[in-house]
């Protein structure tokens, strides 16, 4: 995979951001796009190894779309400044996301403000066996890597509907989000061993993504 040319071709794109430059250069877009499809199945495929409830899925399938939904965002850019990817994406549960960008580059996974039935599913794990996750989230390998969970800037400031403020998981259960994510540098995508590493961190996310899956489809 030449991660160096889908930099390059992501700022290129930056800096000219409409649809007359992208169908001026689409095949050099459709090149950028069929190399990171390739990886992402080679990467899907060594994933779907290490966990036998993996849900696999070809890279054309786990690529995001580059363009911008401007019916919902009409003051954004046409097109996004990142390749965005979710794998072991099983319907109606938190996937395992990459996200490739000239701003950011990170690795994250879980539920980044849910919809508000898997929210309340969510929050009726915790209050069933929160400890468990408190376990998973505290532990020092997760700490390690992600630091804790993503910071919520949009949590509850008194406890949700049905659960007492003196709750033992009060600011769990006051969270919007559960997700965690780890970031890199591009040097770190440059490197010859990034996809090594995106796989541990798959292996470290994967007793929190089990725990929340879990508590969304029982």
């Amino acid at each position: 995979m030449n991660f160096e040319r889908l930099f390059d071709f992501l700022e290129t794109l930056n800096k000219n951001n409409s649809k007359e430059w992208m169908d001026e250069h689409r095949n050099q877009y459709e090149t950028v796009k069929a190399d990171y499809v390739e990886w992402l199945e080679d990467l899907d495929l060594k994933l779907s190894k290490i966990d036998e409830n993996y849900y696999s899925s070809s890279g054309k399938k786990a690529i995001n779309r580059i363009n911008n939904n401007l019916l919902y965002h009409p003051n954004k850019p046409t097109y996004k400044d990142h390749f965005g990817a979710g794998l072991d994406k099983r319907p109606k549960t938190g996937d395992f996301y990459i996200h490739l960008g000239i701003q950011e580059i990170f690795v994250a996974g879980g539920f980044y403000k849910p919809k508000s039935e898997l929210l309340k599913s969510i929050r009726e794990a915790i209050d069933y066996n929160g400890d468990e996750f408190k376990e998973i989230i505290n532990s020092k390998t997760f700490q390690k890597h992600f630091g804790g969970l993503m910071e919520d800037e949009d949590k509850l400031k008194t406890s949700p509907k049905g659960f007492s403020q003196d709750h033992k998981h009060i600011e769990l259960l006051r969270l919007k989000s559960f997700a965690a994510m780890k970031s890199f540098e591009r040097k770190d995508v440059l490197a010859e061993d990034f996809k090594d590493k995106v796989i541990e961190t798959y292996k470290v996310m994967l007793p929190f993504r089990r725990y929340l899956n879990k508590a969304v489809t029982v």
